[in-house]
């Protein structure tokens, strides 16, 4: 019964792994956009970092730092 609510609420190690990879590419290719603030690309960064989280990446804060102050 857990395996099955588990695979149901965070999908298949197939998926998790499909999801991971695109959000690190996302990541990687994340860019401000043209008149876009800078709260909003804060919360975009932010999102896709959560996520990535919360999905087994981890990041160090120079990392982060790194990406986060070349935009």
């Amino acid at each position: 019964m857990w395996d099955t609510l588990e695979v149901t609420h965070e999908g298949t190690n197939e998926v998790n792994r499909a999801r991971k990879n695109t959000l690190v590419q996302e990541y990687e290719l994340l860019q401000m956009k043209q008149n876009e603030s800078i709260s909003d690309f804060q919360t975009r960064f932010t999102h896709i970092v959560n996520h990535l989280e919360a999905l087994g990446k981890s990041f160090i804060n120079k990392e982060l730092n790194t990406k986060f102050s070349s935009h």
